[in-house]
């Protein structure tokens, strides 16, 4: 399909543009910016917000619960986006808030630590410690019993993916995953052309679709160092030795996204290490099309769409 024209619209105002200037300060202003921009469109309000902290293993990881008004609920443990370096619990409140209302579910959206000031593994050690806490405490969130799911968009869907990995082996069990245009192979830093070629979508939509090539390198950077590990299954899971016994999953890519590739290689993955996958293709839209559904009727339609096959995973 092409591209989408509200969103062909709305490209030229958005932000993470000139690499060649941008700092993690100016990224992380610029996200917030972006959110709030939609300040004078209600917030979506699931019945309950509070923030709170979980242990981790630097200190109290800072949280924020989401919780509808049904009483006993399967629990959702969240990862915002923004390349592991600009995202945060406000950029993603939103977001949070409308998973919660169509999940009926309780959301518990992590601040996990950043980099530069952290770099790999920091953000992928504080998002298996919350869900370690979240698993070893369902009758703070949730309830009792009700099942625990991981979910992430961009980067978080990174450590969603990689997360779910880690507790296949050590535990809670997860009952679904929710990946939304995840980061699935960063061995190379998104520098590598032999790498690359094993993705097309890097290259034909390189620039100009938000999401840019250039950036996921510089994220990349900031996240792993100049010569990080990019191969550990902890920021690569589709490096990991086998993906078998990972739970159900909802995949979504999005057709203009450089990510698009590797995301879709991950589900295809999955398949043939025996996981459910239900996967969406996001035509004619762009990386971050969860955050634009108020702008854009398609991309809110498509959404509404990943989090009810994600719902009904949930209660399945």
């Amino acid at each position: 399909m092409p591209l989408d024209a509200e969103i062909a619209k709305i490209i030229p105002r958005m932000p993470l543009r000139d690499v060649p200037t941008m700092t993690p300060e100016s990224a992380r202003a610029s996200l917030l910016a972006m959110a709030a921009a939609r300040n004078d469109q209600p917030l979506p309000d699931p019945g309950s917000v509070q923030d709170a902290t979980v242990p981790g293993p630097d200190g109290p990881i800072p949280v924020r619960v989401y919780r509808t008004l049904r009483a006993v609920a399967p629990t959702v443990v969240y990862f915002h986006g923004g390349g592991w370096v600009a995202g945060d619990l406000e950029t993603h409140d939103r977001a949070a808030r409308t998973l919660a209302i169509e999940l009926d579910a309780t959301v518990v959206s992590v601040d996990y630590r950043r980099p530069p000031e952290a770099r790999f593994p920091a953000a992928f050690d504080d998002a298996l410690a919350a869900v370690r806490h979240v698993g070893a405490h369902p009758q703070a969130f949730g309830g009792a019993g009700q099942p625990l799911a991981v979910a992430g968009d961009s980067a978080g869907g990174n450590l969603a993916a990689a997360v779910a990995i880690a507790a296949r082996e050590s535990g809670p069990r997860l009952h679904a995953q929710l990946l939304v245009y995840p980061v699935t192979d960063v061995l190379g830093h998104f520098r590598d052309e032999d790498l690359n070629r094993n993705y097309p979508s890097r290259a034909a939509n390189a620039e100009g679709y938000f999401l840019s090539l250039a950036v996921m390198q510089w994220f990349s950077d900031h996240y792993l160092g100049a010569s990080g590990p990019g191969g550990d299954s902890r920021v690569s899971p589709l490096r990991a030795a086998s993906l078998a016994g990972l739970p159900p999953t909802v995949l979504c890519t999005a057709q203009f996204d450089p990510l698009r590739d590797e995301g879709e290689a991950y589900a295809r993955a999955l398949r043939q290490a025996g996981v459910r996958v239900l996967e969406h293709h996001g035509a004619g839209l762009i990386h971050g099309y969860f955050g634009m559904g108020g702008a854009v009727p398609a991309a809110g339609d498509e959404a509404r769409r990943v989090r009810a096959d994600f719902r009904m995973l949930l209660e399945s």
